[in-house]
């Protein structure tokens, strides 16, 4: 599957409101975000629970019903698994409606395991995602990024490398610049024939530090939508979610933008 490195806002539902999850993702999407990221995990790999399946084949089924009736396309959904055994969950997020899963290279236990992952998600329909904590350097899935890139293979294996910018598991954790490193070295290695996301504190302002070092994908959670402790309804961060998302991908344009005039130059 082809990628078009373009710039992409995904607002991490992880934030939202589950007690108003469907409103708080249409709101986003209305505002102008290209994903819907979904992060679920085990209690094992990391220590925390997210949703499970039910939820987001709910909100398959509620934007089925909405793409028959207003012709608004299904939005994307895109799966960050912080799981032990990423090969048992694939068949049910392609049964939720999952467009790409991005697993981590450190719950496999070596290339071929990782390989078979990606055969598996790729058979299934779905792009194929890696991702990387802040400790494993980029090397550690360079012999899988290399594949369809950097020999003679036909076809590349993975479409999108997400680089954690925070330790997995844990939601408003601070932003870590020293993470730009692994996007700078992936971007540069591998050109535009990769998107590489950032996912964990990011905000306008960090946002614009990633676009810079060539990240194109941003995963944004309470930076666009964050929950109001003592009401039961979402309070979004502006009143309008449109600004921050504009403000993000502008960050992301404008990054992109001068790497571009860096390289002709």
């Amino acid at each position: 599957m082809s990628t078009s490195c373009k710039a992409i806002v995904a607002p991490s539902v992880l934030a939202a409101d589950f007690a108003h999850l469907a409103r708080d993702c249409d709101e986003v999407l209305k505002g102008g975000a290209d994903w819907l990221h979904l992060d679920f995990m085990d209690g094992h790999f990391v220590p925390n629970l997210s949703f499970g399946f039910p939820v987001v084949e709910s909100l398959d089924k509620y934007y089925q019903k909405q793409e028959s009736e207003t012709g608004h396309a299904h939005p994307f959904f895109d799966a960050h698994i912080m799981v032990s055994n990423p090969m048992q969950w694939i068949e049910e997020l392609k049964k939720c409606g999952c467009n790409q899963v991005d697993f981590h290279i450190e719950a496999v236990k070596d290339h071929e395991e990782c390989l078979k992952v990606c055969q598996a998600i790729r058979e299934h329909g779905m792009r194929v995602g890696i991702a990387i904590k802040p400790k494993t350097p980029v090397s550690a899935v360079q012999s899988v990024l290399d594949i369809g890139r950097k020999d003679d293979a036909e076809s590349t294996v993975i479409d999108d490398l997400l680089v954690m910018t925070v330790e997995p598991g844990f939601g408003g954790q601070k932003f870590m610049p020293d993470m730009m490193i692994k996007v700078e070295e992936a971007r540069k290695r591998y050109g535009h024939s990769l998107d590489i996301t950032v996912d964990g504190g990011l905000n306008p302002s960090t946002s614009v530090v990633a676009g810079d070092a060539g990240a194109n994908v941003i995963v944004a959670g309470s930076a666009v939508f964050r929950i109001c402790p003592n009401a039961c309804f979402c309070a979004f961060s502006t009143s309008e979610p449109e600004s921050v998302i504009g403000v993000i991908r502008k960050a992301v344009e404008e990054g992109m933008a001068k790497r571009a005039h860096e390289v002709a130059e």
